[in-house]
Formats: C-alpha cells, structure tokens, sequence
C-alpha cells in the first residue's frame, strides 16, 4: 500500500485505516500565526486508559509518591497488585504513597476501573541510588510569569494540571523558577516589597512576601498528587537579581528538603563573579576562559550534589548552565538528572529549530536517570512577564515542537499559562502515545538518522522494539520526507502507526513517506510484523 500523509488528512490508494483522520477543530488561541490549527489527538475513551511512566525510580528510606494516571469517566477507584512493604494505595485517587526501606526492584500492576470497563497495566518500582528514570514531565513558571511569579499563580498552576486532566497523562511537576527569593537588584521587577536581607538569623533562606507558605504550599500540590519544584543559582544572585545559594548550599539543600521540593533547578547565573581570579591549571583567568575549564564547569554542581545527597528526600537535580563547557559529556558523572544544552528558547520558528535540530549527537550521553534538556515548551499562552501572548509558533511548529522533545527524551516542562488553555493547545499535551515515546523506559534519546537539505528523519529505539522516528520537513514548502529501512535500522515488514492521529497507517517494506508541510512533522511508531 502506498500513501501520502499530510497534516490534516491520510490520503492512500488502498482502503483506508478505520480512524486516521481527526477532524478539525478552532483553535483561538494556538498561535499568532494565521494558519489553521488542526486536533489531531483523539478524545480518550470513557473507559479507564492508563497512561504515564512505566518505571519509577526512588532512593531508600526517602518519601514516595507516584499517581496512577488514567484517563476515563470519574468515578475510577484504582488497584495495585504486588505493592512491596511500606508502600500503600489510596484506592480513591490513585496517590501510591509511603517510604521503602531498602533497595529492590518490583513488579506491580496498575488497576483502574469505572462502571464501563477496566484496565491494567504494569509499573516497574526500582528502589536505589538513580532517580528520574523517566524525563521529568510538569511545568514551569519562567515562560508566561518570570518575575511575576507568586504564590497564587503557582497554586492556580497545580488545579488547572488537575482541573485539565492532564495530570491524568502523566504530568507531575509544578516547578517555581526566580523571583521566589528576596530580590537584591531589581531586575524583571520594581516591586520594592521584595528587597531585603533574604535569610535568617541562622542563614536559612526566607521567601519573598509573594510566597508566605512554602510549606503549605508544598503540602498543598503533593495533596493533589503532583510535585513540587524550586530554583537557585550557585553563585551570589541568580539570574533576576535574587538571593541565591553561593556558600549556603547545605543549609540550602535542607530547607528545600523540609519545605517539602522534589526538584531544583540551578542556574550558573552569576557565579563568574564568585569565580577565582586563575584557572585550574594556574593560568590567569581571562573573560569566559572558565568555559574551556572543566573542572570550574563541574565545581559548583558538584557542591550541590553533595548536600542534595545530605538530606532524606530525594530532589532531581536540573543544571542549566546552557550547554557550556559540553555539560551533556560530564553531566551524569557530576549528578545531574538533566542538563541544559543550549540557550533560552524563544517562542519563534528560528529558535525552535535552531535549538531542536542541534541536539544531533548528544544522544549517547542520555539515559534513565540523566537526559539532556533543550529548555522548556513554548506552545500555548506565554510571555516571560505580566503581559502574556499566544505563541508565536504555527500549529504545524508546535506539532514539530513537542514531536521532536519526545523523540528527544527531553524533560517536558510547560511554559505556558495552564489557566489559559485552548483545546488545541490541550491537545498537544495529552496525546498518550505521544508522551510515551517521551517516558520509554529504554531512555534512548533519538538521532538524526538522514537528511535531504531541509528535510530530516530523527528515530530511536522503544522497549517493546519498536522504533518512533519523526519525518520533519524544516523548509518553507510542502514536501515529501523518506524514512528508509536502513537508515532505521530495521528489515522486512513494518506496521506503521501515525502517534498523532493514534492510528495505523498500515504495512510497508523498505521504506515510508509522507507529504510534510512547511516546518512540519509526521511522527510514526515503526513495528516489525510478528
């Protein structure tokens, strides 16, 4: 069977698969741009789906906390078969909660029933030294609020990920960037109220007055069954001019630790100006040679690792020092769960792309529990302060967008104001077999494995072997894009199944391709015929 795949419909000369086309829907808000945003995502079935990571990993003796995500009519009342001591289900959110006492592996199945059906599905719980074996999923605050950002927003942020439903496809985090801290230069803000000393009298960081309840707050968005996230830089101040955590790591570490965070995020932002005046080797240090100076790179990470490996509770580690000194070749031997690789994003064609497509090669340096990090998305209503904008991305750019970061292994971080969704944009976000090339449990992070001028094939390998490969078509014209058996990696017979559309295409030999819009992706799971 030959077909053309377009954007908006399947086109082939034999039957046509049952369901592989979705219709149009409006989408106000999907971009500035004019061009129509087609909903590909299909609506989930009333009937239970259990969607999210397949592994979970956690340190011994430290808080667990993993939801079941399930999509489906509510009621759901939720099971888990084989849960090892210690650890306890409340069968009424799905919140599997409790502490392990030592290091193991075990499998468990996943339940969720309602009155029109049930499902299960298997959970690996992995119980020692590695965490995040999956790419953080959540949100962040930098994209749509920066130093706007308060405690409100945040707690808003946590009820729209329930509200949404997209808790139920395996989103978790709520992290909080800069501007949480005492700000000590005023910049992104002229809110006086927020200059002061910043710490205690035993040196313990205090919040802002925008955030009068870290705690609380914590308490608040585990009650919810997400987690919670926080930021610092190593040096003096962090990148707004906040109070930052040079010299106070432990203390630190331990406050994040009590206030109840799971993640940190930690932005190289001023610590040239705590750096020593000669580099490891003795040399005078001249501007940005600390960059060519490994172990400069890796000192400030290094500290903070040790007092995050202090405190009982497990916190994944996020460097974003934007891809200097290499950091995807040390960043697992230095602690990381994930590093940046590159500068902020911006919401334009020229930054996504530029930042995507440049991730060939450091596919090698990714796997469970460290994985390169391309910044945050940038679909949805953004705007890095008070005045907010729908971004500035196509819709064909958004499906490129968060395509390419699954086919990444890359942390998905929403930048967006969840308060503000659109159905479009909503339905970039909950595609569940999209999210789970994203959350394979293999970690492998895709290469680019041909490319014709503008037009590219990324793939990578899934668990149950088969491979997702995203046909992208950079240029400023519609065109066709060939993935070749060979350049996959694979022979014979393949089902090709479209993830967007959820639905297969049917069974090809060699090769596939598929008519590509401008700056567009067809994104397909290639699986060989049993």
């Amino acid at each position: 069977m030959t077909c053309s795949l377009k954007i908006g419909a399947v086109f082939c000369a034999a039957a046509l698969v049952t369901g592989s086309v979705v219709s149009a829907q409006p989408a106000t808000q999907a971009s500035t741009n004019s061009e129509p945003a087609l909903i590909l995502t299909p609506k989930p079935p009333p009937t239970p789906r259990i969607n999210g990571a397949k592994v979970f990993g956690v340190r011994p003796g430290h808080p667990f906390l993993f939801t079941i995500a399930a999509t489906g009519e509510r009621p759901m009342t939720f099971t888990a078969q084989g849960l090892p001591a210690g650890l306890a289900l409340d069968p009424q959110t799905g919140h599997i909660t409790g502490t392990l006492a030592k290091e193991g592996a075990w499998l468990v199945e996943l339940g969720a029933k309602n009155p029109l059906g049930a499902a299960t599905r298997e959970l690996r719980i992995v119980c020692g030294p590695q965490i995040g074996l999956t790419p953080a999923m959540g949100w962040n605050s930098w994209n749509c609020f920066a130093g706007a950002v308060t405690q409100e927003r945040v707690k808003a942020a946590a009820d729209a990920m329930v509200a949404t439903g997209l808790i139920n496809h395996g989103w978790t985090y709520i992290n909080i960037d800069d501007f949480w801290e005492v700000n000590r230069g005023r910049r992104y803000t002229n809110d006086a109220t927020l200059q002061g000393i910043g710490r205690d009298a035993d040196g313990r960081i205090v919040p802002n007055p925008r955030f009068p309840d870290m705690k609380g707050l914590c308490d608040y968005v585990h009650g919810l069954g997400l987690k919670m996230g926080i930021y610092s830089s190593p040096g003096l101040t962090t990148c707004g001019g906040c109070l930052a955590s040079w010299q106070h790591e432990d203390q630190d570490a331990q406050t994040y630790a009590d206030w109840g965070f799971d993640y940190l995020k930690y932005d190289w932002c001023s610590y040239t100006s705590v750096l020593p005046p000669t580099n490891s080797d003795g040399t005078a240090r001249t501007r940005n040679s600390y960059l060519k100076d490994l172990p400069i790179m890796k000192k400030p990470y290094q500290v903070m690792r040790a007092s995050l490996d202090k405190v009982p509770r497990d916190i994944l580690f996020s460097f974003c020092q934007y891809g200097n000194g290499n950091v995807w070749e040390w960043g697992a031997e230095t602690g990381g769960n994930s590093w940046r690789t590159t500068d902020d994003i911006k919401d334009n064609w020229a930054s996504l792309s530029s930042i995507g497509f440049s991730q060939a090669g450091h596919e090698k340096y990714a796997g469970p529990g460290h994985f390169n990090d391309p910044d945050m998305m940038i679909v949805g209503i953004v705007g890095w302060g008070p005045r907010l904008h729908p971004t500035g991305l196509t819709p064909n750019e958004q499906y490129t967008h968060v395509s390419l970061w699954c086919l990444l292994a890359a942390p998905l971080l929403i930048g967006c104001d969840m308060t503000e969704f659109d159905d479009f944009t909503l339905s970039l976000l909950s595609n569940d077999e999209v999210l789970a090339v994203d959350q394979d449990p293999l970690g492998h992070q895709a290469g680019r494995v041909s490319q014709d001028g503008v037009l590219e094939v990324w793939a990578r390998d899934l668990e149950d072997g088969s491979r997702a490969a995203g046909l992208f078509n950079r240029g400023d014209a519609e065109a066709t894009v060939t993935a070749k058996w060979a350049d996959l990696g694979v022979t014979g017979r393949q089902t090709v199944r479209d993830l967007w559309r959820q639905a297969d295409i049917g069974q090809f030999e060699g090769e596939f391709h598929a008519s590509v819009p401008r700056h567009g992706v067809v994104l397909v799971k290639v699986t060989p015929i049993k």
